[in-house]
């Protein structure tokens, strides 16, 4: 089995992308968006952490989180939230005989990416990416018209102005 080496810093912020196992057609997690978000607020009661910033698109998220200062566990949280909306919504999807032997169901890609915010620099591209992306998969002509995003939120705090990026051209490659 491949061991994936990912950086474990107590405390850090981390940017992760989350995937379906169906991306093409697929808009589970809009479709569902409040049992996404309840099995968030399940997990983040039983094992606190902070999101810092979220967008949902139909079939992935993106989100940049930061860990309580002694923790270094992500991966037990994301599979915890998984698992959470998995077992609220009904078994439709298409699964395939791996998972069907491993009695998965088959929502999730079973991997995601993180990467360590280095700095703040960085954590600045990254949330700009993070609410670029609906705009980016041509599911809004302007940030602000996307519901599934933390965007108000720091819009409301004085983070970003509601009219962020909508002079931006759509075909740029933006935040890549």
């Amino acid at each position: 089995m491949t061991e994936y080496r990912r950086a474990r810093i107590p405390g850090a912020t981390y940017f992760f992308t989350v995937n379906c196992a169906q991306r093409k057609g697929n808009s589970i997690l809009t479709d569902n968006i409040d049992t996404l978000r309840n099995a968030f607020r399940k997990v983040k009661n039983d094992h606190p952490f902070e999101i810092n910033a979220i967008t949902v698109l139909p079939e992935h998220l993106h989100c940049i989180w930061t860990l309580p200062h002694d923790d270094t566990d992500f991966s037990s949280r994301w599979g915890l939230i998984k698992a959470a909306f998995s077992r609220a919504i009904p078994k439709t999807e298409r699964r395939s005989d791996s998972r069907l032997k491993r009695g998965e169901r088959g929502i999730w890609q079973r991997r995601y990416w993180e990467h360590l915010i280095r700095d703040e620099e960085d954590y600045a591209r990254h949330i700009d990416y993070i609410y670029w992306n609906p705009v980016k998969h041509g599911w809004t002509k302007q940030v602000k018209d996307w519901p599934y995003s933390s965007f108000h939120k720091h819009v409301d705090q004085g983070v970003y102005p509601l009219d962020w990026a909508c002079d931006i051209d759509e075909s740029s490659n933006y935040g890549e």
